[in-house]
């Protein structure tokens, strides 16, 4: 057996950024990296480091989503000197990664009003925060070519809106991991409680350490539940999502074209690659588990959207490669990030669409607070051991829901017959579905919107989920009302 200071679990960007700032950090720390790269969020990211972009009417009216907005706002301003420091020490391993910046939003007739009302929320935060919201001419649009029945009308660019290659950064951010000496990899293990210490078994050797971070993405609840399945851990499910990568006949844009947020997903986009392929994506489909490869029905529908809305001409490209991975999403919809109910554990997953751009941010304020058991306040709100965030009322969920169903359907080229008012009875079915599904959650959850098809597709497995986590919390809280969580210890300074 192998005595290390910090064990990582998690092969994604998360985990790498981790690994990454605790031994730039601390460099007599001793950090084992584990895990395997599978059907992760970060293999098969966008990588759009996006602000305003993902920004929604909905969101942004909560209190945690403008500490959300306020999250991706910091991790934008620290982006170029942490990839600096990165490619800095990966060295001439660091491939181009396609970093650029430039993002139109293109508001077309293939959705709802969820759109234009993203928008003016759009050109609010812009303003609040500093960052320039500008109109643009849709004749202007780089490499936009729509078929005309789905053409924008009106569109906007964001010029400090960044993206880059996430295959490309993970390489990057493999290279650096390598040059530093005082981090190992290890495949992918089981890790198990030892005490006050953690064990990890894998093939090539046992480690044991006083401090693990688990970073497992939708992975994440099924590792912590064989550490300890009384922890009152938020649970995290899998939101799949398929993308593709064309190769065009054409030159790509250098820039983003996107839609914004809707349909339950992170709109419609397309990012230049450091190859000069065109990523497309992406599907959203909440499941209680991580899916291994993507559906037909997935592939189908962005395809459709994508040769429609973007550019008919990707008719003729050739598909490069065919994307598929897992985010984690909280059950409540937000991160799930910070010290974890027990000594020396932390875990970092929840993040959904944010991950990649937030993994800056996520990852210098986790090393902070194990090397110097220093409080973060950007990771305060996201406590691992909490009961869920209901920023939403049932009401407000179910019509927020609706919303984004209609809006589904929209896309989907559905059209109801115009005798009558079938356009409204569909809305109306949409709502009675939400209000049927909100109704069969546990008292004191709100099923976040984005989660909603996975309430109406395993509803009682959804809500057997959230009892038991519920139950888990009541057991670990004294009569008194008061959590008897154990605070987590500092790892002292080997310096």
């Amino acid at each position: 057996m192998t005595d290390v200071d910090v064990v990582v679990v998690g092969a994604g960007v998360l985990g790498g950024s981790i690994a990454y700032a605790l031994a730039c950090a601390e460099p007599g720390l001793r950090i084992v990296l584990s895990g395997r790269r599978g059907p992760g969020a970060s293999q098969a990211a966008g990588a759009m480091l996006g602000v305003l972009g993902e920004v929604t009417a909905a969101g942004v009216r909560s209190r945690h989503g403008e500490l959300r907005l306020g999250m991706a706002v910091e991790a934008a301003a620290r982006w170029p000197a942490w990839r600096r420091a990165v490619r800095e020490r990966a060295g001439t391993a660091a491939p181009a990664d396609g970093y650029g910046t430039g993002t139109y939003i293109l508001l077309n007739a293939a959705s709802g009003p969820l759109d234009e009302a993203a928008l003016e929320a759009m050109r609010a935060a812009g303003a609040r925060h500093g960052l320039p919201v500008e109109d643009s001419a849709v004749s202007d649009v780089p490499a936009y070519r729509p078929l005309d029945n789905d053409r924008a009308l009106r569109a906007v660019f964001l010029p400090q809106e960044r993206f880059l290659d996430a295959r490309r950064w993970l390489r990057t951010l493999d290279a650096a991991l390598r040059a530093l000496p005082n981090v190992r990899r290890a495949g992918a293990g089981r890790l198990r409680a030892l005490g006050t210490a953690y064990e990890l078994v894998t093939q090539e050797s046992t480690f044991r350490a006083g401090r693990v971070v688990v970073a497992a993405g939708a992975w994440s609840s099924a590792l912590l539940d064989r550490i300890d399945p009384d922890l009152p851990v938020l649970p995290v499910v899998a939101a799949e999502g398929t993308a593709v990568t064309l190769r065009p006949t054409g030159p790509v844009p250098p820039m983003v074209l996107r839609t914004p947020n809707r349909a339950y997903a992170c709109g419609l986009h397309a990012v230049p690659q450091a190859d000069g392929t065109w990523y497309v994506g992406a599907s959203a489909a909440p499941a209680l588990h991580p899916g291994d490869a993507p559906t037909a029905g997935a592939l189908r529908f962005l395809l459709d959207a994508g040769l429609s809305q973007l550019h008919h001409g990707l008719t003729g490209a050739r598909i490069s490669r065919v994307h598929h991975g897992n985010r984690p999403v909280g059950l409540d919809g937000h991160p799930v990030l910070g010290s974890a109910g027990r000594p020396g554990l932390w875990v970092a997953t929840g993040t959904h669409r944010d991950g990649l751009h937030a993994s800056p941010l996520i990852a210098q304020e986790i090393a902070t607070e194990i090397l110097h058991e220093t409080p973060s306040p950007w990771l305060a709100p996201w406590h691992p051991c909490r009961k869920p965030i209901t920023d939403w009322t049932a009401a407000a969920a179910i019509e927020e829901a609706a919303a984004h169903h209609a809006s589904l359907a929209a896309e989907s080229r559905m059209r109801p017959p115009l005798t009558g008012d079938w356009p409204g009875l569909l809305t109306d079915a949409y709502r009675t579905l939400m209000e049927q599904t909100y109704a069969r959650m546990p008292d004191g959850y709100v099923l976040p919107p984005e989660l909603a098809p996975l309430g109406y597709e395993q509803g009682p497995a959804l809500a057997s989920l959230v009892r038991s986590h519920l139950d888990r919390l009541a057991g670990r809280e004294s009569p008194a009302g008061e959590r008897r969580l154990p605070a987590s210890p500092a790892l002292r300074s080997r310096a």
